[in-house]
């Protein structure tokens, strides 16, 4: 990625939230000490509504930490208005897929050969995209499987230039934070810039495949006895800081509840299960799954 595209980049982010920012103060501070309160109020859901969706075209567009952004937010009930946190709730399911050239190129260089002699089969349509990585289902070769109890596999492969773009997009959010922290009813609450922080070294963490892989083991030693809870293994020598594989797990998603019905199973017993899981992790072993989304959690 050119120096160019990554200044672009920066550009973009600081532009829409200047904009954002410009359209606040006009209506919520200067159009209200006119006395223009009430009619400020009224259209205050409306333009939200406005910025949100432009927000999430432009995540979707640029990818990177802007869709993580749009995540977390969704999220925070906490200090924003339910009209956002509304309309950023979709951005799990929006990611688009990276162009398969390019992950092919990453794959094959981390794993140092090609994935045709690396796999009996690789998938190039993704098995799932997200922000930081995608995810393709493969099987193993052969002569590979036999030193393994599992040759069905899926493989998360690192976007191309994720840090460089990690890099570019943290400190635009740094500059735009430092606007915020500015601003008293915001200082009131919420720290924006230890928010910001906590959120890259999230991130950073996020990119580190083989801490993941790590804490996978960790995680399945915690429910070694529990025959209810089945963890992915972790493929090793398949395994670099930008390429996880893992044994293929995919089921039902915990979401899909016609499936699950479907295939005589209690919904009832999953919830009962997935909360007793929790409550062990929280309570317990202090150590838990922090993203339980439904492309995390399968019913079998």
């Amino acid at each position: 990625m050119k120096d160019s595209q990554l200044r672009a980049r920066y550009r973009k982010i600081i532009t829409f939230s200047a904009r954002v920012a410009i359209n606040f103060i006009f209506w919520d501070i200067f159009l209200s000490r006119l006395g223009f309160r009430p009619f400020a109020r009224r259209t205050r859901t409306a333009r939200l509504t406005k910025f949100t969706i432009q927000f999430r075209a432009l995540a979707i567009e640029m990818g990177g930490v802007m869709i993580k952004v749009g995540q977390f937010l969704s999220s925070r009930q906490d200090v924003l208005p339910s009209e956002i946190v509304k309309e950023l709730s979709g951005l799990q399911d929006e990611v688009p897929p990276e162009d398969f050239a390019a992950i092919r190129a990453k794959a094959e260089r981390e794993l140092g050969g090609s994935l045709d002699e690396i796999f009996e089969s690789f998938d190039s349509i993704p098995l799932a995209a997200a922000s930081l990585g995608q995810v393709h289902r493969a099987r193993l070769r052969a002569d590979i499987s036999e030193s393994k109890d599992f040759n069905e596999i899926v493989v998360k492969v690192q976007r191309p230039y994720i840090e460089k773009i990690i890099d570019v997009d943290l400190s635009a959010l740094r500059r735009v934070g430092g606007w915020l922290a500015r601003y008293k009813p915001v200082q009131k609450r919420a720290d924006v810039r230890g928010l910001i922080e906590e959120f890259a070294t999230t991130i950073y963490e996020e990119i580190d495949y083989l801490a993941e892989g790590k804490n996978i083991e960790i995680f399945e030693e915690y429910f070694e006895d529990d025959e209810r809870v089945h963890v992915p293994r972790v493929a090793w020598d398949l395994t670099t800081r930008h390429v996880l594989t893992l044994e293929d797990v995919f089921a039902i998603k915990i979401k899909d509840y016609e499936a699950i019905t479907a295939a005589g199973v209690d919904r009832a017993d999953v919830a009962c299960v997935l909360l007793d899981t929790y409550l062990k992790q929280i309570f317990e072993d202090g150590f838990f799954h922090a993203d339980p989304h439904p492309g995390n959690l399968f019913v079998t």
